[in-house]
């Protein structure tokens, strides 16, 4: 059986019966796009990032009988990848709290409030737009969905679309443009099917 031909759906498939192969086959189909989807933290988890990119995968395995195999499977793995750097984020920040306030505690014998500051609130914001983003990226019909996931998720530049989908680079700008215009009309009207 030829595992890197499949497509995501049959790949699915083979790992909820347990393949060990669709799960390695998955994994390499999409180490690099979630590890991508993953570089806006890179600068605060740099040394982190191998962790978060195994456990993203490792979640999306465990909850893949839940996944429905209409959908497209890297903006569902990109969730994931994010919620967990979100939660590995916010665990650091925990630890950072009660590491001052041990210091505090032993520098004067005097506990002092820390200010936990807007991190957190910010940060289910900003999950809860981007969960609401995929949301509607995923009603998208299929020409503009791949490339939008590759634009606005993955954050690639139209020549790396153009060079991965082979598609010619007016054509990648011409659906960006035309999937950003779809995307805002169905955000100003809330739909979602």
């Amino acid at each position: 059986m030829e595992y890197g031909n499949m497509t995501d759906r049959q790949l699915v498939e083979l790992a909820r019966e347990k393949d060990q192969q669709a799960f390695k086959a998955i994994y390499e189909r999409f180490e690099t796009p979630v590890r991508n989807c993953l570089s806006r933290f890179l600068s605060v988890l740099h040394n982190d990032i191998d962790d978060i990119v195994m456990v993203s995968f490792q979640k999306f395995f465990t909850k893949l009988d839940s996944f429905d195999p209409e959908r497209e499977l890297l903006p569902w793995l990109s969730t994931i990848a994010n919620r967990t750097a979100l939660d590995h984020l916010n665990a650091m920040k925990r630890e950072d709290r009660k590491k001052e306030n041990i210091k505090k505690i032993n520098g004067d014998g005097a506990e002092e409030p820390t200010d936990s500051g807007p991190g957190l609130e910010e940060e289910i914001i900003n999950r809860q737009e981007h969960e609401r983003l995929m949301l509607f990226i995923d009603e998208l019909p299929q020409r503009y969905r791949d490339i939008m996931c590759k634009y606005l998720i993955e954050e690639l530049e139209y020549e790396e679309i153009a060079r991965q989908t082979g598609l010619p680079l007016n054509t990648i700008r011409t659906r960006i443009r035309r999937g950003k215009d779809r995307l805002a009309e169905m955000m100003t009207r809330g739909e979602i099917k």
